[in-house]
This record gives structure tokens, sequence and C-alpha cells, in this order.
């Protein structure tokens, strides 16, 4: 998604920018290497799954361990952590099925996020818009997901509110295609969950996953995961977050552009109320943390205000079908309790 934009205020069409600049070969290089590194630990990641608890006793993780316990563990004890890690690379390393494995995650999740972060980038070029080339950002391995996604960053003012619809809503829309393919690959390579499998974690899946899995036949509910669905998966579960109606997420640049600066404003309002009170539903109900951090991302939405078009015109029809269409993919991709936790 487009990181917060500048306030920047402009009075004159002669203000605003008549071509942007093309990134020097040191920028290029900045944002490969935090690409190369976010390869990394995403591929870590997906090799986790298959990283049997034997390696875990290397570092003399007593295996009568829950999971619960064993990632606080890692995260309270910096040594055990650096020592898990580094026992994970030289498995990963010595071991071409995990190798394969965590490839099958980070391939696929990194073109999605690319795909989103190109359409918003190709967007502003289009409008004469000048951003930042898309800035991956890696996470710890074996912390979340091998990575907290992706951004760019707009650094000249919008010069109409089509310009602003167009640039927020081309990123969902790019990666909502180019997961679609992925999504059906994970599915088909799925295989029936063995009778009595009890997984610490459920994965909710969104609707998009039970319709496509309905078509070839695959119910995802009772099938065991795999790298592809669960980058799949991912995809869907940015996708959704970024097209929330708040702020300057992809949704909230939308919906400014349709609606204007004060139902804009309201609707952040209603989101986050909205999203406080599913947090703590999927907390209660589901053991399901995942959308206090939504809430928590929705509440600084509320507070980062949306710099104003120089040109105020209403959208065309062509663009509020988009508008419909974005609405639809929102639905296909939204999941009220994404991740719940089973203590039992």
């Amino acid at each position: 998604m487009p990181a917060a934009l500048s306030d920047l205020a402009f009075s004159s069409i002669e203000d605003l920018p008549r071509r942007v600049s093309y990134p020097p070969a040191g920028v290029w290089f900045k944002h490969l290497f935090w690409l190369l590194l976010t390869f990394i630990t995403t591929t870590l990641t997906g090799a986790v799954p298959i990283f049997s608890l034997e390696n875990y006793l290397a570092v003399q993780l007593p295996p009568s361990h829950t999971w619960p316990e064993f990632w606080w563990q890692l995260a309270m004890l910096p040594g055990v952590y650096t020592q898990t890690v580094g026992a994970l690379i030289t498995w990963l390393l010595n071991t071409p099925a995990a190798l394969q494995e965590g490839l099958s995650y980070s391939l696929p999740l990194l073109f999605i996020l690319l795909c989103h972060e190109s359409g918003h980038y190709i967007a502003c070029r289009i409008y004469k818009v000048e951003a930042t080339l898309p800035l991956f950002v890696p996470s710890p391995p074996l912390v979340a997901l091998g990575t907290f996604g992706a951004f760019i960053r707009i650094l000249s003012p919008l010069p109409s509110r089509k310009a602003v619809f167009d640039i927020g809503v081309a990123g969902p829309i790019a990666g909502f295609i180019a997961l679609i393919p992925i999504a059906f690959i994970g599915l088909l390579r799925m295989t029936p969950a063995p009778e009595g499998m009890v997984s610490q974690y459920t994965f909710t899946d969104p609707l998009l996953m039970r319709l496509l899995g309905w078509t070839i036949g695959v119910d995802p509910v009772t099938s065991v995961s795999n790298p592809f669905y669960m980058a799949a998966w991912i995809g869907l579960l940015v996708t959704s977050l970024n097209l929330i109606p708040s702020g300057q997420l992809d949704g909230g640049h939308a919906f400014y552009a349709l609606f204007g600066k004060r139902l804009h404003a309201i609707m952040a309002k209603i989101s986050f109320v909205a999203m406080a009170t599913l947090s703590v539903l999927g907390l209660l109900l589901y053991n399901s943390p995942v959308g206090i951090l939504f809430a928590v991302i929705l509440a600084v939405m509320i507070k980062i205000g949306h710099p104003e078009p120089y040109d105020y015109a209403p959208l065309d029809l062509k663009r509020k079908i988009v508008a419909f269409i974005t609405l639809i993919i929102f639905v296909l991709c939204f999941a009220p309790f994404p991740i719940q936790i089973n203590f039992n």
C-alpha cells in the first residue's frame, strides 16, 4: 500500500509536477537489497512447517513444550532464538525438500506483493506522480509471516480525485489478479486431513478460497494446507486490510475519491469501531488476536489526514463501476477472524 502521504498544498496547476524522475542506481540497489532480505526470511518461514522438532532438540528446547510456550520462549530468549534460526538455516541448506518447500512459499508471496505495489507504482507513473520504488519489509525468521509487507511512498501532490482513486485501487486489483492462479495451485495441491488431526492454529478461509475450492471439488476446511495456499491466503489478508475504507489505506483513497473529505473522516471512525468490536469478539470466541492489530492500524489511520487533490471533479461512471468491483474483491478477501488459536 502507499505509505502516508505528506500534506502538500498547492494552489495552481503550475505547481504540479510536470515529469517524474527515474531512480538512480543506488536507490535500485537499496530496494533490491531489502527484496533479497525479504526473500530469505520468507523462504525460511516457508520451511518452518516441516522443520522437525528433533532440530529444536539441538538447541535444548524441551520437547514437551506446547507451541505457544515455544514461541514465547523464542521471544524472551534471544540466545535460544539465534541458535534455533542457525539450526533452521543449516537444515534448510542441507535438505533439498525443505528448500523446495520454502521457495514454494516465498516466491508466490513475493510475486503477489510485487504485483500489488507495482500496480500503485505504475499508476503513479501514468499520472506523473513522484513515488518511490516498492520497498519490501522483512520480518525476523520464525516471527510473523517472514515479511511485514511492502509499500511505496508518494512524494508529490496528487493532481485529481481520479488520480487518487486510480492509484489507490490499482494495487489491490493487481495483487488480487496475481493471487488467483496461486490460490488454484494451492487448492489443487491440498490433501485430506488425517482423521482426528487437530492443528494448533486454524486459518479461516476467505470466501474466495471457498468458492474456488467449490469449483474444483476441494474443501479447504477439511484439507491440509501447503505453501502455495498460504501465500495466496496471506495475499488475501493483505488485500482485505488495504481495502478497509480508512485513512490512507487503499480503500481509504478510493472512498475519499468517491465521497469526499467529510464522509471519508466519518467512515474511518466507523471502520475502527467495527474492527475493534470484531477484535474483542474474535479474542473472546475464537482466541483470534489478529483483529487487535487491525484495530490498532485503523486507530492510527484516523489520525492521519488525507491530502486534497488539485482537481476535485467527481469520478466518472466507469470508475464508480470499478469501485463496486473493488468492494466485491474486499468481500471475497475479508475474514473477520483470520487466525484462531486452539489451546485444547
